[in-house]
């Protein structure tokens, strides 16, 4: 069936929309174009009953005044550039400091925040368009972007990144969607089970600002190789103390852009499991660490440990580590990644 529009209002004079993909088998997606964002996603449980399994708002005014990127698509560059800066070419750029000491999501209005245009809209297919304008929060380059959400019959929800640019600039391009596959709402993801195809990490320093070393998992709290209870790992010290899970673990794959599974998420109460698969390096795994007795949709009270977000995306602060994968995006290439979450029941 075609995208259906539920609803269409206008901000600064922009047209905000929401439509909705549906499948045969009872997965529903409702996707706005204020910050490409996914506001719902039905998802059935072992017992066929579907549930929104993401965090959100009911009314666009919540996302206007509470923002905290619910769904959204961050960039320029999602995650952390240690001390808002960067060097490309000899010259450096200076960023918005919005996290701490650093730069985080893109800035003060990152495309959580932009109004993207519905460029395609099909059967069971819907693309956004946002061309972010040379200086836009600091950032070089007029960048073309389009990212395509599909739903398909296999109950993958497909996400399909694309940029083109004009001048040498840096891109790296996030889903941040916060997952219980509970229910959003319906208590905390700590008797989930975790399980990362990864067997390196990236180390942070007391900014959560990488420090450029990769790390073996081996014999550390971070190996989740095999299916971990979150919450038999998620008070572990090597994490944020009293908190949790906010990190970037590099995924294993054979070869860079290679499409690999970067691990999966398992309700044992529902039934309901989410693989992740990426063409990307790096996956941040984060539980809602700053999510703070946020109402939300339904009435909904959503707490820190809430829902866990899989950000599948490049290494963070890779602008200012040469041995990382490289953010850089040049006039005549193309930014191309894919990131899929696939849902089944055990």
């Amino acid at each position: 069936m075609k995208a259906g529009k539920k609803a269409e209002i206008q901000v600064e004079g922009k047209s905000v929309a929401l439509y909705t993909l549906i499948n045969k088998k009872g997965i529903s997606v409702d996707i706005t174009n204020y910050g490409a964002k996914i506001v719902r996603l039905y998802v059935p449980d072992k017992n066929g009953n579907p549930e929104d399994v993401v965090l959100g708002f009911d009314t666009l005014e919540e996302y206007l005044e509470k923002e905290p990127y619910f769904g959204a698509v961050c960039g320029r560059v999602a995650n952390r550039i240690k001390d808002g800066k960067f060097m490309l070419d000899g010259k450096e750029y200076k960023l918005a400091v919005n996290n701490g000491t650093n730069h985080l999501h893109g800035g003060n209005i990152g495309y959580n925040a932009r109004i993207w245009d519905f460029s395609t809209i099909e059967e069971n297919k819907l693309s956004l368009r946002y061309l972010s304008p040379d200086g836009e929060e600091g950032y070089p380059g007029n960048l073309d972007i389009t990212v395509t959400y599909e739903l398909t019959e296999e109950n993958e929800l497909k996400i399909h990144y694309e940029a083109t640019t004009d001048k040498p600039t840096i891109v790296a391009l996030t889903q941040h969607s916060y997952f219980n596959l509970k229910g959003a709402g319906n208590g905390t993801i700590c008797d989930n089970l975790l399980q990362l195809n990864a067997d390196f990490y990236t180390v942070l320093d007391d900014s959560f600002a990488p420090t450029g070393e990769i790390r073996p998992v081996q014999d550390s709290a971070f190996d989740f190789r095999t299916p971990v209870l979150i919450s038999d790992r998620i008070d572990d010290e090597a994490f944020v103390p009293g908190k949790g899970l906010d990190n970037n673990w590099c995924i294993k794959k054979f070869q860079m852009h290679e499409l690999a599974c970067a691990g999966f998420v398992y309700d044992p109460a529902s039934g309901r499991k989410m693989e992740v698969y990426t063409t990307q390096p790096g996956i941040q795994v984060y539980s809602a660490n700053w999510v703070d007795k946020q109402v939300a949709k339904d009435g909904k009270t959503c707490d820190m440990r809430g829902a866990i977000c899989m950000e599948t995306q490049g290494f963070p602060n890779s602008a200012n580590v040469p041995f990382f994968p490289s953010p850089v995006l040049r006039p005549g290439e193309k930014y191309d990644e894919w990131c899929i979450y696939k849902f089944s029941i055990e």
